[in-house]
C-alpha cells in the first residue's frame, strides 16, 4: 500500500524536484552555480525531512522559506 503523503510533502517533493532540474542544467555550465544550487537544494531537503508546519517553523525561524534557501537564488530562478 501505498504511504499517503501530506500536502507540505507533495508540494516540498516539487520544489526539490524544481531545484534538483536547475542543478543539472547548471552541472555543464558552472560549477559554482551547481554548488551554489546543490546547497538550496540541500536547504530544501531539510524542510521535507522537518515535516510539519510547526517544525519548519522551528527550523528556519527567524527567516521566511525565501530567505531561508537565498534570495538571490528565488530570484534567479523563478
Amino acid at each position: 500500500m501505498p504511504k499517503v503523503k501530506s500536502d507540505l510533502q507533495i508540494v516540498t517533493g516539487k520544489l526539490i524536484s524544481a531545484i534538483q532540474k536547475e542543478w543539472g542544467e547548471e552541472l555543464g555550465l558552472s560549477q559554482s552555480r551547481a554548488e551554489f544550487t546543490e546547497s538550496v537544494m540541500s536547504n530544501a531537503h531539510y524542510l521535507l525531512q522537518a515535516g510539519s508546519p510547526d517544525e519548519i517553523k522551528k527550523l528556519i525561524s527567524p527567516l521566511n522559506v525565501h530567505q531561508y534557501l537565498g534570495e538571490v537564488w528565488i530570484q534567479g530562478h523563478p
